[in-house]
């Protein structure tokens, strides 16, 4: 199903769009054709939720606060280099991988989730949005024979079920600032999940990047695979 949407529109009229506005104030450097990027894939979202369940009825309203911006929150952590490979572990709707990957262009990003519809759909909505660094796969994490610097994911196993289905997935030559490792979006009390984990992750709250009150209990999870 392709879905129309405009990629044309002026500076000044993105500036005048309540959703973008929430997304600038945490990234002011956005190009147009970012704004048109994130403009559009609300419209695309909201346009295919209403035939696949990609996300809950009651967050499709706060798409860009709870689903965008949250993705984006790995960004606030660190920037990833030009070339960097990085792996979206169980992406569903698509998050984190496709806004970071409209916010890195020369990032390259694998999302891949064991449903085929909605890996179906994340592929369209990359088509449409004409997102060159985006490829998708239909596949559990635990099948990846691929390496990556980085694995991302957003809350879809505990930490240590994640990190078991992947830790093979990691490349030993590092590109960026922090070394290759794991990159989850989590919520709520970790302090269990934390405990059975082999090493020791960095735990950051979302709260320090973003004022919103959503974000209270939200936490970016990183470690390494450096021994």
């Amino acid at each position: 199903m392709k879905i129309e949407t405009n990629l044309e529109k002026t500076m000044e009229e993105y500036e005048n769009q309540i959703p973008l506005k929430v997304l600038e104030q945490y990234f002011p450097g956005l190009t147009l054709l970012q704004k048109q990027q994130f403009s559009s894939a609300g419209e695309l979202y909201k346009t295919w939720n209403q035939k696949i369940n990609l996300i809950s009825r009651k967050d499709i309203d706060h798409l860009y606060e709870r689903h965008i911006l949250h993705s984006l929150a790995i960004a606030k952590f660190m920037t990833f280099n030009k070339g960097t490979f990085l792996l979206d572990a169980g992406t569903g709707g698509g998050f984190p991988g496709l806004p970071l990957a409209i916010l890195f262009p020369e990032v390259n990003f694998h999302l891949v989730d064991s449903i085929g519809k909605k890996i179906k759909v994340v592929n369209a909505i990359a088509q449409e949005l004409r997102l060159g660094n985006i490829s998708t796969e239909q596949i559990r994490a635990e099948e990846i024979k691929r390496k990556f610097d980085f694995i991302l994911s957003r809350a879809v196993a505990p930490l240590r079920t994640l990190y078991e289905w992947t830790k093979n997935s990691i490349s030993n030559q590092s590109r960026n600032s922090k070394h290759n490792g794991w990159i989850f979006l989590k919520g709520g009390n970790l302090e269990a999940e934390l405990s059975q984990m082999p090493m020791k992750p960095e735990t950051i709250s979302i709260n320090h990047y973003f004022s919103e009150k959503y974000f209270e209990e939200k936490f970016i999870v990183y470690f390494s695979n450096k021994i």
